[in-house]
C-alpha cells in the first residue's frame, strides 16, 4: 500500500500537469529481489488503472552509464577503495578507518568504491512537498557507496545517473528517500548533471512508527479491492475523495485528476 500511494501521488502530479509518466524498476540488487517481484509490480500498477508511457526503464541494462560515471568521478580524486565490513563501519555506514589514506585495491580485489564529500559541503533544494531543505553533507554522511564490493552498482550512483535523463522533470517518491536526494544531488554536481525538481511525499507506517514495508511484514497490496485501494491512497496524499458516483478504478482516477491539488499533501 505504501508504494501505491507513491505511485498514485508520482502519476497524478505528472498528468495533472499534461505531462508524462516514466516508470522505472531500480533492479540493481538481485540478490535481494523477491522471484517474479518485476511481473508484480506491473500487474498491481495496471490494475490500479496506473499506466506508465512508454515501455518501462529497468536500471539492470544501465551498467555501462554507471561505470562511465565512475570513469568520471575518479578523475575528481574523491573515489577511494574501501576494506571495511558492516561490523566496522561508523554512523551512517561510514568509512571511519581512513580508507582513503591507503593505496587504492585492485578493481578485482573485494573492496568497495566509495566517494569521499569535501568538507562545508551543502547542499540546499526546495522540496515540493517538503519545503526548503539544507544539508551539510560532509557532516551527515562524510563518504558513502558508489559501487559495493560484489561489483553491483549502489543506489546512490544509479538514481543520481538516471534520474538526469532529459525526459525527466520531476521526482515524485517516498520521503523515505529524502536523506538519498543531497547525495544524488552531490553525484550530479561531479559528474556535471541537471537535477530535476524533487517531492516527497509522506510514507505509510505502523503503529511503531516503522515504515509499512515489506521488510516489516505490511501485506501485500490486495488488487482485489483496487478502486478501495485507490480511495484510500487518496486519503493519506490529503486528496478530496472521490465522489460516490465513481464507482470504478478508472472513474476515481479521472475524479482525482480533476482535483490534485499537490499543496494538500501532508507532510506527515
Amino acid at each position: 500500500m505504501g508504494s501505491l500511494v507513491a505511485a498514485l501521488a508520482s502519476f497524478l502530479d505528472a498528468k495533472s500537469a499534461g505531462g508524462c509518466w516514466s516508470l522505472r524498476i531500480d533492479d540493481i540488487d538481485p540478490p535481494r529481489e523477491a522471484p517474479d517481484a518485476k511481473i508484480q509490480i506491473l500487474e498491481s500498477l495496471r490494475t490500479h488503472g496506473l499506466h506508465p508511457d512508454g515501455v518501462p526503464i529497468f536500471q539492470s541494462k544501465h551498467a555501462p552509464a554507471y561505470e562511465t560515471a565512475i570513469d568520471t568521478l575518479r578523475q575528481s580524486g574523491l573515489l577511494f577503495t574501501c576494506t571495511c565490513t558492516r561490523a566496522t563501519l561508523g554512523p551512517g555506514g561510514c568509512c571511519v578507518r581512513q580508507c582513503w589514506l591507503q593505496p587504492e585495491k585492485s578493481s578485482t580485489a573485494a573492496v568497495s568504491l566509495r566517494i569521499q564529500i569535501p568538507a562545508d559541503t551543502v547542499i540546499e533544494f526546495n522540496d515540493l512537498v517538503m519545503g526548503p531543505q539544507r544539508t551539510a553533507l560532509d557532516a551527515v554522511q562524510p563518504n558513502f557507496i558508489v559501487k559495493r564490493r560484489d561489483g553491483l552498482y549502489a543506489y546512490q550512483l544509479a538514481a543520481a545517473v538516471d534520474d538526469a535523463a532529459p525526459t525527466i522533470s520531476h521526482v515524485i517518491r517516498g520521503a523515505d528517500l529524502l536523506e538519498s536526494t543531497p547525495r544524488q544531488m552531490f553525484l550530479r554536481q561531479m559528474l556535471g548533471l541537471p537535477d530535476p525538481e524533487f517531492g516527497h511525499t509522506p510514507v505509510l507506517r505502523h503503529p511503531d512508527g516503522s515504515k509499512l514495508s515489506k521488510q516489516t511484514g505490511a501485506p501485500a497490496l490486495n488488487n482485489s479491492k483496487a478502486l478501495d485501494n485507490i480511495r484510500a491512497a487518496l486519503n493519506a496524499l490529503g486528496q478530496p475523495a472521490p465522489s460516490s458516483t465513481c464507482k470504478s478504478v478508472g472513474d476515481a482516477k479521472a475524479w482525482a485528476l480533476d482535483h490534485w491539488d499537490r499543496n494538500r499533501i501532508p507532510t506527515q
